[in-house]
């Protein structure tokens, strides 16, 4: 018999407690494992959970899923997770800090599976979500259409990449790669905000961030580059019509409130210049802290301003919920690779212990 040890931390709601689940694989190669034998295990998990509960530090895209999300939000937080794996794990603490940077847009060093490039793998982002067509005639665009073996076109799409922001592509992308049903792909984060605004039939329902609760598989939207408008006034400009030119950025959520931490975790594309992982702070309630940001505040990050040097810090005006029922393409349509089937004839067994881990509103 075979013994696999798995620390699971499930969210879920039981009479307003948080429940975390230990769980025991066990492996039988022959045949079924009697009641008597299963009770006899009972202790070492016990003794299991008595040496692991200490110390629950666990990466959050390395989780199973979470207990009654969609199809669709898991094979976005795979494929998000995965990219974030490819290019290093670089991450944003919850102060605002970048705590890890990796490998950027424009180098040339292979990303964590030894084989794929950096700048290609972006320039593989605009190609694959039908983005980089959309951009019209911006110089070096038609090179990373058509990339071949010379250092001229090479050079050329890199400039293009470096020149054209690729965080909507991103998004885009990682839409594409799942086939999820109805997104308006875009290399502009404002069409699929606003579609998720005025198109009932998107996969995307606009909502107040100070309201709804995120969880995985949504996007979080800040506006950029104009005074704060919130989600009031984001609401409003999109009503007017007035939204056309609007700078924006989303952030996919991966994770929520795991294990009542009262973190958001976050992957999004292009945020200095790599996929990278956000970490913003939760109230009790498992809602987003928004920071009230004043029209006429001045929030210039100098040496002298420090307290103003927070990269989490922004008009994060819209939160974009998966709606439950969104429909995937049909497997034979989509890029994954499936997932390889068990091998006949092994019994699997699961003993799981849940205690409660937080009382939760």
């Amino acid at each position: 018999m075979v013994f696999k040890a798995t620390e699971t931390i499930n969210e879920i709601k039981d009479n307003h407690k948080m429940i975390q689940s230990i769980c025991l694989r066990l492996i039988h190669p022959r045949g079924s494992i009697p009641v008597s034998t299963l009770m006899h295990l009972m202790p070492i998990l016990i003794v299991f959970w008595l040496g692991t509960s200490q110390a629950l530090a666990v990466e959050v895209c390395e989780l199973p899923p979470v207990n009654g999300s969609s199809a669709a939000a898991q094979a976005i937080v795979r494929t998000a997770c995965e990219e974030h794996r490819l290019w290093g794990q670089s991450f944003i603490n919850r102060h605002g800090r970048i705590a890890k940077l990796g490998i950027t847009e424009s180098e040339s060093d292979t990303l964590a599976d030894q084989k794929s490039i950096a700048w290609q793998q972006v320039a593989l982002y605009w190609r694959e979500s039908s983005t980089l067509a959309m951009t019209g005639s911006a110089p070096g665009s038609s090179s990373c259409a058509a990339l071949d073996n010379s250092r001229n076109t090479a050079n050329d799409c890199r400039a293009f990449l470096l020149d054209t922001p690729w965080s909507a592509a991103f998004i885009s992308w990682v839409m594409t790669r799942v086939g999820l049903a109805g997104f308006s792909v875009s290399p502009s984060h404002i069409t699929y905000i606003r579609a998720s605004y005025l198109d009932a039939s998107s996969p995307y329902r606009f909502t107040d961030p100070g309201i709804e609760k995120p969880k995985a598989g949504d996007l979080l939207c800040r506006i950029r580059g104009r005074p704060p408008v919130g989600y009031a006034g984001l609401r409003a400009a999109l009503d007017a019509g007035r939204t056309e030119d609007w700078l924006s950025h989303c952030d996919i959520v991966v994770a929520a409130n795991v294990n009542g931490d009262r973190t958001l975790h976050m992957i999004g594309g292009n945020v200095s210049n790599t996929v990278m992982m956000r970490k913003l702070p939760l109230d009790r309630k498992g809602r987003l802290q928004l920071s009230r940001l004043q029209p006429n505040q001045d929030q210039e990050c100098t040496p002298a301003q420090e307290n103003n040097c927070n990269s989490n810090r922004g008009d994060w005006a819209a939160l974009l919920k998966l709606r439950p029922d969104v429909a995937l393409a049909p497997p034979d349509s989509q890029t994954d690779t499936p997932l390889p089937v068990a091998q006949c004839c092994t019994n699997e067994y699961t003993l799981c212990l849940q205690f409660p881990a937080q009382e939760i509103d």
